[in-house]
């Protein structure tokens, strides 16, 4: 793994937390390293939970190495979109701390994981992809649209609307808002908690009830050019 990302084991609950001191942004290293401590997720635990630092969450793609585009910046979209999927599909509840700002992809990846914990406070949460001159790729589509609020979908993807803590979970971005003290209590707790539910039933009433959307989202996938 990097040095930005970190995994801890504590009882059933597997922890991972990027941190890269500065705005969080996913290059092709730290997909690689993600990818590393969900692999022990799966193996070791019965619930994993994905956090940031405070103040940050992820700031999606490292704008450099896509500028460059290339075959580094396409691998680099596509591991990324393919550890979404991955997440959508997690055969264990997948848990994400918001702690700040949570932009573009790493937005994304709260669209992708089972219970959203986000923190109050000045942070910016969405899609900013449209302002940005980016067309959104299907597989940012196909989650918006199984996880955003009808209400705030085209406001969000097409717009490129940001919002505070309290607007992204009207929209859908988040399910749990807390104050910032009380975060790190309410994600344990709400990790105990999948715990306690059986690891095959939860599979596969995931599956079931995200079929359509996860065959949309492999689709996407699978015709992906940058």
């Amino acid at each position: 793994m990097t040095d930005s990302v970190t995994y801890q084991l504590e009882g059933d609950v597997a922890f991972i937390q990027f941190d890269d001191s500065k705005a969080n942004v996913i290059t092709p290293d730290v997909v690689g390293s993600l990818c590393e401590a969900f692999d022990r997720a799966e193996q070791e635990s019965s619930c994993v939970v994905w956090t940031g630092r405070p103040g940050r969450f992820c700031a999606g793609f490292d704008l450099g190495v896509l500028s460059a585009r290339g075959p580094v910046a396409l691998d680099m979209l596509k591991s990324g979109a393919e550890l979404a999927s991955r997440l959508y599909s997690f055969p264990i509840p997948v848990v994400i701390g918001c702690s700040g700002h949570a932009l573009g992809m790493g937005a994304i990846y709260l669209l992708a994981a089972d219970v959203r914990v986000a923190v109050q406070g000045e942070f910016k949460i969405g899609l900013p992809e449209v302002a940005m001159g980016m067309t959104m790729p299907g597989f940012g589509i196909e989650l918006s649209q199984a996880r955003l609020a009808r209400t705030h979908l085209s406001r969000a993807v097409c717009g490129a609307e940001i919002f505070d803590p309290e607007g992204a979970a009207e929209a859908g971005f988040v399910d749990i808002l807390v104050p910032t003290e009380q975060f790190q209590e309410r994600l344990l707790a709400t990790a105990l908690g999948l715990t306690a539910l059986n690891r095959v039933a939860y599979h596969e009433t995931k599956l079931a009830l995200r079929a359509d959307s996860m065959a949309r989202l492999r689709t996407s996938l699978d015709d992906f050019e940058l």
